[in-house]
């Protein structure tokens, strides 16, 4: 039988995750950030009102889109953006 290769993986880079530490979003609930199943209508749009207002004024608010944007994050508010923001921020940029 062949020998295992094992896969080393690279270690974590802290710098690259290090803007989450200063996240206006650290000590809240994640649960307001992403929406359970069947929400619709107004407590939906409560509930993502209410997380991009503790994403308004948040100082690592572009770094957290960045990251959402190039990582490809397909669901929750990041960086003050919904899944729907981000796809169309993703196929506008696609255009050019």
């Amino acid at each position: 039988m062949p020998a295992l290769k094992l896969l080393k993986l690279p270690p974590p880079v802290t710098e690259e995750w290090e803007w989450q530490m200063n996240a206006s979003c650290r000590d809240i609930d994640g649960s307001l950030f992403f929406h359970p199943d069947n929400e619709r209508g107004e407590a939906r749009e409560g509930r993502v009102a209410a997380a991009k207002r503790i994403c308004e004024g948040c100082p690592v608010r572009r770094e957290c889109l960045r990251y959402a944007l190039e990582s490809g994050e397909r669901y929750g508010i990041w960086g003050g953006t919904t899944e729907e923001e981000r796809r169309a921020t993703r196929a506008r940029r696609r255009v050019r």
